[in-house]
C-alpha cells in the first residue's frame, strides 16, 4: 500500500462509519415519525368551539394557551398551567427529534472528519528552527485557572447535552434502560448545575483576554492567507492570531450569549414562561450548541495536535523563544522591543 494510501484509510473509515452511525441519530421516540395529530387538533379546536382555527393574522389568535404563535407576557400564563394539550408542542417533537437532531448529528460528524482528514493530508503547523531552551511566559496563573475552568465546564455541558440530546438513540439499545436511566438523570443534573457555572467563566474569560482580541490590519492578512496553515507558513500574528479572535467573539461571546439565554430559560421553567418561549429556546439551545461544539472541535485541534506546543502554553504557561518567533511574530516583537525576552535559561 502507498503511503497516500496509507494516510487516507483512518479517515475514510472513520466517513464509512459516519453514513452507518449518523442516519441513527435521531434523537426521537419510537414514534418519531409522527406528525401533529388530525385527532388531537379536533380536540384543540372542540375544546375552544371556534371552527375552523383562527390564523397568525386573525385577532381571535391572541388567545393565550392554545394558539402557539401567541407569545405571552412574561408572568401571565396562568391559563397554561392546566393545559394538557397544545398544538405547537408536537410540532416542536416532530422537528426536534426529526430534521433538528439529524442536521445536528451529520454537522458534528462532518467537522471531525474534516479535521481529520485536515490532519492525516495537511499535517501541524511545526517550527522550523530548533529549540532555544529560552521559555517566555505566555500565560499567567489566572488566565490559566479561568481558561480551565471554562473548558472544564463546555465539555460536562457538551457531554451530557450529547447524552440528553441522542442518547436514546445511541446509548440505551446497547446500554438497556435501568443503566441509561441512571446516567439520563444524572447528566440532566450535571447539565443544569454546569450551566450557570459555565456562564460565570464565559464572563470572567470575556473581561480576561477581551484587549487581546480587537482586530487590526495584519488580521486581515493572516485571514487571506488561511494562517499559513496549508502551505505550512507562519503567518505574522500578535498576542492571538486572527483564527484566535474570531473564535473569541464568534464562540465565546456569540454563541456564548446564546447558549446562556436559552440556557437559563429552559433551565427556570419555574418562572412561569410560555410553552411556546421554551420550544423556541430549544430550537436555539440545540442549534447554538450544534456549533458551538463544532466550532470548539476546530480550537481544540488547532490548540493540540494542529499546533504542537499550544496545548504546553496553556497548560504550563511558557513557550519556547522559537515557537513564539513563528507562530506569534509580532507579539515576539512587542516583548523585544521592551526588553521582555530571557537572555538565558528557562523563565516558568
Amino acid at each position: 500500500m502507498s503511503e497516500h494510501a496509507s494516510r487516507l484509510r483512518p479517515w475514510l473509515l472513520a466517513a464509512l462509519l459516519a453514513v452507518v452511525f449518523v442516519p441513527a441519530l435521531r434523537a426521537a421516540v419510537p414514534n418519531q415519525d409522527a406528525v401533529p395529530a388530525y385527532a388531537e387538533e379536533q380536540t384543540i379546536l372542540q375544546r375552544e368551539k371556534d371552527l375552523p382555527e383562527p390564523g397568525l393574522g386573525s385577532v381571535a389568535s391572541g388567545r393565550r394557551h392554545v394558539d402557539r404563535h401567541y407569545l405571552v407576557p412574561f408572568g401571565r400564563n396562568d391559563a397554561e398551567q392546566d393545559l394538557i394539550l397544545q398544538r405547537g408542542g408536537n410540532t416542536w417533537r416532530t422537528l426536534r427529534n426529526g430534521p433538528i437532531s439529524t442536521t445536528s448529528a451529520v454537522i458534528l460528524a462532518l467537522t471531525v472528519l474534516v479535521l481529520l482528514a485536515f490532519w492525516r493530508l495537511v499535517g501541524p503547523a511545526r517550527v522550523d528552527e530548533p529549540e532555544t531552551g529560552r521559555r517566555i511566559e505566555r500565560f499567567n496563573g489566572w488566565q490559566r485557572l479561568v481558561h480551565w475552568a471554562t473548558a472544564i465546564s463546555f465539555l460536562a455541558l457538551a457531554i451530557t447535552g450529547l447524552i440528553v440530546m441522542f442518547g436514546k438513540k445511541a446509548l440505551l439499545p446497547w446500554m438497556g434502560h435501568e443503566l441509561f436511566s441512571w446516567i439520563a438523570i444524572a447528566s440532566k443534573y450535571i447539565h443544569n448545575i454546569f450551566g450557570p457555572v459555565f456562564i460565570l467563566c464565559s464572563l470572567v474569560m470575556f473581561v480576561t483576554f477581551v484587549h487581546h482580541n480587537f482586530f487590526n490590519r495584519g488580521d486581515w492578512v493572516w485571514m487571506k492567507r488561511g494562517g499559513g496553515m496549508v502551505k505550512h507558513e507562519h503567518v505574522p500574528a500578535g498576542y492571538f492570531n486572527a483564527g484566535e479572535k474570531l473564535w473569541f467573539w464568534g464562540g465565546v461571546v456569540l454563541l456564548g450569549l446564546v447558549m446562556s439565554a436559552t440556557g437559563l430559560i429552559l433551565d427556570f421553567t419555574n418562572l412561569r414562561f410560555t410553552r411556546y418561549l421554551l420550544q423556541w429556546a430549544n430550537y436555539l439551545h440545540v442549534t447554538g450548541a450544534t456549533f458551538y461544539i463544532a466550532a470548539a472541535l476546530g480550537h481544540i485541534y488547532l490548540g493540540t495536535l494542529g499546533t504542537p506546543g499550544a496545548y504546553t502554553a496553556m497548560r504550563r504557561g511558557t513557550v519556547d523563544e522559537s515557537w513564539a518567533r513563528a507562530h506569534h511574530y509580532e507579539w515576539y516583537e512587542q516583548l523585544r522591543r521592551r526588553g521582555r525576552l530571557p537572555s538565558t535559561g528557562d523563565v516558568q
